[in-house]
């Protein structure tokens, strides 16, 4: 049962990360104007993309280092 968890921890982390890579390069290649609004959405979208997907690191480590 251990080597499954630890499989499943490790699909899960390198989908979290995966999750935030693809979510960044989405924000940050959107085309459009250049407008105060816009630019702070897709800042605000990064930031969400990159919390999103350490918060889902961090529980994946979690799982994978319990002993």
């Amino acid at each position: 049962m251990k080597k499954a968890q630890e499989t499943a921890s490790k699909v899960f982390i390198t989908a979290s990360v995966l999750f935030g890579v693809t979510g960044v390069v989405a924000m940050l290649s959107r085309s459009g104007n250049q407008d105060p609004p816009i630019l702070i959405m897709k800042i605000l979208g990064t930031f969400g993309f990159i919390v999103l997907s350490s918060f889902g690191v961090s529980v994946g480590l979690k799982y994978l280092s319990d002993k």
